[in-house]
């Protein structure tokens, strides 16, 4: 029997490898030995960090101001009038 799988050319994803799982568990590991040992300056920033995450907040989540095309015009009554005429001219009558 021959089968022939589509995926064994693709190479694998980095992240499903054991080197990823390596770089994972050392990132952790400093990432650990780095808040024990300087915590407090840790501690000291935060009161900075939230009122950074403010303005960070308000820019990537709300996209900022202005230029929003997805809102719909509502047409005013006049418009709806002029419409409604301009249909009336345009349209044929059967004879």
């Amino acid at each position: 029997m021959n089968h022939e799988h589509e995926n064994q050319n693709e190479p694998s994803s980095f992240w499903r490898s054991r080197y990823a799982l390596g770089y994972l568990v050392i990132g952790a590991v400093a990432a650990y030995f780095l808040l024990t040992e300087h915590l407090a300056h840790v501690i000291g920033a935060l009161p900075f960090l939230l009122l950074l995450a403010c303005p960070l907040m308000h820019v990537f989540m709300h996209h900022g101001h202005g230029h929003h095309s997805h809102h719909q015009d509502v047409e005013s009554p006049s418009d709806q009038d002029k419409d409604a005429s301009a249909n009336k001219e345009n349209r044929h009558e059967p004879r």
